[in-house]
Parts: structure tokens; C-alpha cells; sequence
């Protein structure tokens, strides 16, 4: 069994307050989550309405399909013109750690 995990630091665009932070944050969580089936959430900065921490987690018993996973994923956040993606945290643990 093999888990991976993503942690993206965002800067947001044109965003003024809390709210529409959520209005940013909410369809790339959901998106994240319907293409790729991994778990995802808001996890850091909750009070900063320009930056955003999402984290995203999955488990599989292949770990070049989890890579795969995990890349696309970057990829699509990479690819969000409302964002700027200023550092992103991969881990990989498996049944040896």
C-alpha cells in the first residue's frame, strides 16, 4: 500500500475578501476531486483571503499510479489562471516506512 500526499501554496488573484476566496477555492477542490477520485480539502491559511494551502491525499496499492495521480494533479493546478502556484509539498510513503 502506498500513500501520497500534495500540499499546494497558492497566491489568489483578484480577491478582495473571504468570500470570494471561497468562490475561487471551492470549484478547485471539487474539481480536484471529481477528476482525479483523491481527497481534497482546504487545510492551511483559512484566514488569509490572498493565499490558499489545499492538500490532496491518495492511496494506492501501485506506486507509479499514484505518481501519475499526483502529477496530474500538479499539472492542472499549475494550469489554473486564477492562481499562482508558489510551492507544492509531495510525499510518498509506502508499507516499508
Amino acid at each position: 500500500m502506498y500513500v501520497g500526499t500534495l500540499s499546494f501554496d497558492l497566491l489568489l488573484g483578484d480577491v478582495r475578501s473571504l468570500k470570494e476566496k471561497r468562490s475561487v477555492v471551492r470549484p478547485i477542490v471539487a474539481e480536484l476531486h471529481r477528476k482525479f477520485a483523491v481527497s481534497v480539502a482546504e487545510v492551511g491559511d483559512q484566514d488569509l483571503y490572498r493565499r490558499a494551502e489545499i492538500g490532496v491525499a491518495m492511496v494506492s496499492g501501485d506506486s507509479r499510479h499514484l505518481s501519475d495521480v499526483l502529477d496530474r494533479c500538479e499539472r492542472l493546478m499549475a494550469a489554473r489562471p486564477e492562481v499562482e502556484l508558489l510551492s507544492v509539498r509531495r510525499r510518498l510513503h509506502g508499507d516499508d516506512d
